[in-house]
């Protein structure tokens, strides 16, 4: 499936873990995020069901396995050039998970992976819309 370009909307997970007052964060080193943190997660595989994608890709990118506990958060990240046209279309599917093991180690794909203080995100570039989602995540585990 083609990202850049694409014909028609890409599905992709992502995984909102807090723990101790941090939240994970990956650095992103490809496009469209490329020099970006965001939350563990990429596209969704055909076949593969949401938490399967979640479960994955968080391994892949940190070497933590998780248990997906529910989704947090659907919206759409849609990226156009100056002219207008549509460069990227993604539908994001953010879950809450609890770590369940492994040990923290970025892959390739992510140029890092660190545990982020909330009070310490508005010094990070993150994501569009990404930072807002981690503060509702954190408020929402107050309750």
């Amino acid at each position: 499936m083609r990202r850049k370009y694409p014909v028609r909307p890409v599905v992709g997970v992502g995984a909102i873990i807090l723990r101790r007052g941090r939240v994970l964060l990956v650095l992103r080193r490809r496009p469209p995020a490329a020099g970006l943190w965001s939350l563990p997660g990429g596209v969704l595989e055909a076949g593969e069901r949401l938490e399967d994608g979640v479960r994955r890709e968080v391994l892949e990118e940190t070497g933590l396995k998780v248990a997906p506990l529910r989704v947090f958060e659907v919206f759409e990240r849609i990226l156009r050039q100056e002219d207008g046209r549509l460069e990227y279309h993604y539908v994001l599917i953010d879950y809450l998970c609890r770590v369940t093991g492994g040990e923290l180690r970025p892959s390739d794909d992510a140029g890092a992976a660190e545990w982020v203080r909330r009070d310490d995100l508005r010094r990070r570039q993150i994501t569009e819309g990404t930072r807002e989602v981690i503060l509702r995540a954190f408020r929402s585990a107050r309750r």
